[in-house]
């Protein structure tokens, strides 16, 4: 596959990613799917961070966009637009780190939630071994309403879309070098396009 497809293929996979990055960080601000909770700030400090908004969702959109005109035939199909890719792909390597950072903590510390009846708190953070190889422990968060399952499941979604993201992004910084050294097929392919239509006339 040539640079500028490969470009193309890169810029179209994380508009999905990106997307869907951006709707878990949202639901998770609404556990329960009640809105008192965010209203009370009775929310995992983690899901205040934003990882799926702002690093898995805008700093991964904003490369995807331009990735993307990079692989079509246009203005930014040429050296100059894959060495600008690899700039952009950094940024979204950026983003997607730290969306799988705040997500991994996320998993690790677990959820924020009411326990012992009456506490608020996080109950599983530093705890040995682990809630999430325990699942019997879920049951020590009684309000939100299954906010274990709730963050667990979202949180785990994050981690995988932010490292699809990071393999995305790290193989465009390669591809734009090679496009940056060797130049699109797009390129060449409107070359031979033209020479035909010169032969022709």
């Amino acid at each position: 596959m040539c640079t500028g497809k490969c470009a193309f293929c890169v810029g179209t996979s994380l508009y999905p990613l990106a997307v869907i990055s951006i709707i878990c960080n949202i639901m998770l601000f609404f556990p329960g799917w009640d809105v008192k909770y965010v209203q009370n700030g009775q929310i995992t400090p983690e899901v205040k961070y934003m990882g799926g908004l702002v690093g898995g969702g805008i700093l991964v959109l904003i490369p995807a966009f331009h990735i993307h005109l990079t692989g079509k035939q246009g203005c930014c199909a040429n050296r100059c637009g894959m060495f600008l890719s690899i700039l952009f792909a950094a940024v979204g390597v950026v983003g997607a780190l730290y969306s799988f950072i705040v997500a991994v903590m996320g998993l690790i510390h677990g959820p924020y939630c009411k326990h012992l009846l009456v506490l608020w708190g996080t109950p599983f953070k530093d705890k040995e071994p682990s809630y999430l190889k325990d699942r019997s422990t879920w049951g020590t968060c009684i309000e939100p309403n299954n906010v274990v399952e709730f963050n667990v499941g979202l949180f785990s979604t994050l981690l995988v879309t932010s490292a699809l993201q990071l393999i995305l992004c790290a193989s465009q910084m390669i591809n734009g070098l090679f496009g940056c050294l060797c130049g699109t097929c797009k390129q060449k392919e409107k070359g031979v396009r033209d020479k035909k239509r010169k032969r022709k006339k």
